[in-house]
């Protein structure tokens, strides 16, 4: 268990506050948004975000030893992992769900079977490879060929897999699409594509698609967030400077693109729509917070200092005017967070993955060590 650093102890003790309150009200339900009411809602168990809550309580857990949120935690990787038995839309998220719930159970507990549900999604993520594009297919149905830059986050299910197997296989996959994602998503001034479609039988690329994005063109801002934490979280398995130099472009992109008070415009490049103004995604700033602490820890001073501040900054701001501490009711804990805008989608709402990376981040600022991404 941590020892909590006392400059920030009274930060975790209002997101301890704010568990409990969530614990109470959302208890075994599977949340993704919370709107205007602030209610969570309740999706199906292998939507690509049931993950998140209960790796909030393994977090929470792990930094208190309180017992009751290892209690609430324990069965969520039994029922992730029962659905694979059945009908299911499991695609490659599958790292979103098992990395923190089988995965940190098994490093905070030892559980064998968690071990083992975790191997047996990663077999599921390898499985998904494209040997023709070296990409992880995104989706399912009819879009074989499209690639996602959220899939960079789900790598370390493969990493960690290796790691636990001893089977290069899974690490082989991994820096493949790693490799693929530098050359096809990140553009030479740091931001990223959404969504690149290749021609599954071929591997060739067909076109970019704006996807959750403004365009094409355009740089969501929470996909710039996955993939710097991506790929530092790449270079911290191979060690591959190669990665660590371009989660720094992105990363420099990400920063250099931040409004005054730290936390991002939903894309960097959106236009405001007349009498409105940009939203903000939460979200993208509280991942890129924790990505951001990631690439400081892999390099020297003053560079990686330099990436702590800002990460600190984007959590001090997220703290001070997108909490919802003083909302007891609210069941979220960041507001403003911005699923899909070009589909109307879960506009200015808690997300439960932007909850998720703020209290991971702010763990890491209290020494926390025991990394599920």
């Amino acid at each position: 268990m941590s020892v909590l650093n006392e400059v920030n102890k009274e930060v975790w003790d209002q997101i301890k506050s704010k568990a409990d309150q969530m614990l109470a009200a959302i208890g075994e339900k599977s949340p993704h948004v919370a709107g205007a009411n602030g209610i969570y809602d309740d999706m199906r168990i292998d939507w690509w975000t049931s993950g998140f809550w209960p790796g909030i309580l393994w977090i929470v857990y792990d930094m208190t030893g309180d017992e009751k949120y290892k209690e609430a935690a324990w069965n969520w990787d039994e029922r992730l992992s029962a659905r694979f038995l059945e009908n299911n839309y499991f695609d490659h998220d599958v790292g979103f769900h098992f990395l923190p719930t089988a995965v940190i159970k098994y490093k905070l507990t030892g559980d064998a079977d968690a071990a083992r549900r975790a191997l047996f999604a990663a077999n599921f993520l390898a499985g998904r490879f494209n040997t023709k594009g070296s990409f992880i297919r995104a989706w399912n149905g009819d879009m074989l060929g499209w690639s996602i830059i959220d899939t960079m986050m789900n790598l370390s299910l493969l990493f960690w897999a290796s790691e636990e197997s001893g089977d290069p296989r899974f690490s082989h996959i991994a820096k493949a699409h790693a490799d693929m994602v530098m050359k096809q998503f990140v553009r030479e001034d740091g931001s990223v594509h959404h969504i690149i479609r290749f021609d599954p039988e071929t591997g060739e690329r067909a076109e970019a698609i704006g996807g959750q994005g403004a365009a094409p063109d355009s740089a969501w801002s929470r996909g710039a967030a996955w993939a710097l934490y991506g790929l530092t979280n790449t270079y911290r398995y191979t060690e591959d400077p190669a990665y660590l130099d371009a989660a720094q472009r992105v990363a420099n992109f990400f920063i250099s693109s931040l409004p005054e008070d730290s936390v991002p415009h939903w894309d960097f490049r959106a236009e405001p729509e007349e009498g409105e103004q940009i939203p903000r995604d939460s979200s993208a700033g509280a991942i890129a917070a924790s990505g951001l602490l990631e690439l400081a820890d892999v390099l020297p001073d003053p560079e990686g200092r330099l990436y702590a501040t800002v990460a600190k900054r984007i959590l001090s701001s997220l703290r001070d005017h997108y909490g919802t501490w003083d909302l007891p009711e609210h069941e979220g804990m960041l507001l403003e967070g911005t699923g899909h805008k070009p589909a109307g989608q879960n506009v200015n709402v808690s997300l439960i993955y932007g909850d998720y990376f703020y209290v991971e981040a702010t763990a890491k600022l209290n020494s926390w060590k025991h990394r599920i991404f």
